[in-house]
């Protein structure tokens, strides 16, 4: 199995402080380096101005190649996921006035193009534009880190 982390994701493991959890790093690392743990650019962007912890936000400046840009697959995975009309508040509007990084549909599309798992925090909301409920939707695995850490078998 492989793994996309979202940014939410990547919020939630800044929290294991790695002089706190060494094998956490270390696991994770291995993970990254076999290919079995990426991300979008857009996290990468997102993660800029969202990274507080400057243990997170120098390992992510340190393993940019993970962060894949978006192939021609991707891009139009992302217009079948619009076409849905409930699907387009997933780029709020004031996101696109700001221009801000959007990761969710490249997130979801990358997943969906390398048949990954989605590792996020978004809990599914009843009829809501959140990355579980479009999971759902286009049949792609999801769950939270919590989950990942079960799937892995990871204890510390």
């Amino acid at each position: 199995m492989i793994y996309v982390f979202d940014t939410s994701a990547f919020i939630v493991i800044s929290h294991y402080y790695p002089e706190r959890f060494p094998t956490f790093w270390d696991r994770f690392e291995k993970y990254t380096n076999d290919g079995k743990i990426y991300s979008v650019r857009e996290v990468f962007n997102e993660l800029n101005t969202q990274a507080s912890k400057p243990h997170l936000a120098e390992w992510i400046k340190k393993h940019k190649s993970i962060f894949l840009i978006p192939g021609q697959d991707e891009m139009n995975f992302t217009s079948e996921i619009f076409k849905i009309p409930h699907f387009q508040y997933l780029v709020s509007k004031k996101q696109q006035l700001k221009g801000t990084p959007v990761a969710d549909p490249f997130v979801i599309a990358s997943a969906k193009m390398k048949s990954a798992c989605i590792i996020t925090e978004e809990s599914k909301k009843e009829n809501a534009s959140r990355i579980p409920n479009i999971c759902e939707h286009f049949n792609i695995e999801c769950t939270n880190v919590e989950g990942f850490m079960e799937k892995e078998d990871w204890e510390f």
